[in-house]
Parts: C-alpha cells; structure tokens; sequence
C-alpha cells in the first residue's frame, strides 16, 4: 500500500514558533478586518436559518486547536469557531458551534438538526456521497507517541502488533485499516474511542503504542506546556494530507454556495489569513475554496 507522505519541516516551524495556542485557550486577540453583511449571500439561506437568525454548526470540540472548550469549560473555541463566526458575519446571522459526537456530525447535517458540520473533517468521496463539502483547510495524519517513544514506533509498519488508539470515524481509522496489509503476522490492534482526547488517555496511560490524529492537534500537543511531556511525534513524516470540508445538506444548494462564497469573501479581505494566523495553523491555508474537491 502507497502511503503519500509530505515532510512536516515545512509545517511544524509555523506551530512552534506559534505554539499554535495552549490547549483549551486562547491567544491574545488581535484588531480583525470589519465585515459587512453580503445582502445576496444572505437571500441565498434556507428560508428557516434566515427566520431563525442562526447557523448550527456541529462540532466535536477535543481537537484544540481547531475546535475545543476554553478555559471556562463551556465556550468552544479554535480556528473552526472563528471561522465560522466570520462566516456569520457575512452571511447576516449568529453562529453557534454544537458539541456533537463525531461519527452523529454527517447524519445530522443531513436529517436538518445540524445546518453545517465542522469539525477537522476530511472531504474523502465516501463522505462526499453523503454531504456536500465546502473545503477550507489541509492537512495530513501525524502518528503521535509516548514521549520518549518506549513502543519504538517510528512508521505505520511499526505498529504491527501493538495497539493504536483513534477517535471512531476518523479518516485514520481507514488508514490504519489500509495498513493491516503490512503486517505479516500480528495486526494492529485498532481501538477506537468516542474522542480524541479519549483516544489520548489510553497513550498517556501506556495502554496504546501510539495515536494517529491530524498534523495540527498532533503538533499542538508536543508543543503545549501543558502537555508537551508526554507526547511526541514519531516521525516528520505526514501521511494522506487532504482536504477539510464545510458539511453542507445535499438538498441545500443555495447554503453551500453562501458558505462557499462567504469564505471566498474572507479569503479576499485576509481574515482568513488572520485567522489562521491567530492559531497558528497558517501552513494548511488552501489557496482557493473549492467544494468536494477530497481525494
């Protein structure tokens, strides 16, 4: 199986340097462009978000720096809830970021409890067959280890026969499924837990050789104060980079427009540049919003 790689030279400098921010914190804020509300963006909302002047965005909020809780243990916060309070911004309503299980995100975009999912999720064409998605970030797997790394886990291959911890639902469930094949005569035992952070006692605790999570939590966790001694990156390696997506309801073509243009319009006045910036997760800025435009 061909695992596509990208070195995480150019990418991890960006987290130190920033620290991206401590986990379940904030940084400093910083003076943002003004927006102003796009009146044509706004007519193109379902008719029942305009009435009702918000947008519910389903997220799984233990992925800092992308989505989790504050130091008040009710706000979420991260890259995604900024984002997507611009976006509000534009589009002319409030925004407000639901804490929901990963794996319910899709099934409830589109069964309507949900307006949009977003929630570090990978635009992949399994998921796309469900959903649409409005893309607005990259990033690839790091595999996350015991500082110290005592599994000696450097590659996927050196998880044959031990146990890797994943949060269900996630696109490195599959890759460590697709890995199975490199393993002669012991499997990795996969065992998937309801969070990240779940996933996450189970290597601290040593009951897991290593977890796999997306290069931006992974490098923010070897990186924190908080946390920084006990994890580290196995390796430099950053496997399968694709694309995050805005879930968007199949049927709701006229909100995945808005949404795509309104993230067009922050592209073109920096504040998502800023954004990111403030997270310090500029390194998996796209250049262009697309949408279902996964691997």
């Amino acid at each position: 199986m061909l695992v596509r790689r990208t070195a995480l030279a150019s990418l991890l400098p960006a987290l130190l340097l920033a620290g991206c921010a401590a986990a379940g914190s904030e940084p400093d804020q910083q003076d943002a462009p003004s927006l102003s509300v796009d009146e044509d963006l706004h007519a193109l909302l379902p008719a029942d978000v305009r009435e009702r002047g918000v947008l519910r965005i389903g997220t799984d909020p233990s992925y800092a720096p992308m989505s989790s809780y504050g130091e008040d243990g009710r706000t979420i916060v991260g890259m995604e809830p900024d984002l997507g309070d611009a976006l509000g911004d534009v589009l002319g309503v409030d925004v407000r970021f639901v804490d929901t299980d990963f794996t319910t995100i899709l099934p409830d975009v589109d069964t309507g409890r949900l307006d949009l999912g977003m929630s570090a999720m990978t635009d992949t064409p399994e998921r796309a067959e469900q959903v649409d998605f409005v893309n607005y970030f990259s990033a690839g797997t790091s595999i996350l280890v015991q500082r110290g790394n005592p599994a000696g886990v450097f590659e996927l291959e050196d998880l044959c026969g031990k146990v890797a911890a994943v949060e269900k639902g996630t696109t490195q469930v599959d890759l460590l499924d697709r890995a199975q094949g490199r393993c002669d005569d012991e499997p990795i035992d996969v065992r998937t837990y309801g969070t990240n952070s779940d996933a996450l006692v189970q290597l601290r605790t040593g009951r897991a050789a290593a977890v796999l999570n997306d290069l931006p939590p992974a490098a923010l966790l070897v990186t924190d104060p908080d946390t920084k001694a006990n994890y580290q990156l196995a390796s430099t390696a950053q496997l399968e980079p694709g694309l995050y997506g805005v879930a968007v309801d199949k049927d709701l073509p006229g909100l995945r427009d808005a949404v795509q243009a309104a993230l067009e319009v922050l592209v073109d006045r920096g504040v998502y540049a800023d954004v990111l910036a403030h997270w310090g997760v500029e390194d998996g800025a796209v250049q262009d919003v697309t949408v279902n435009s996964g691997r």
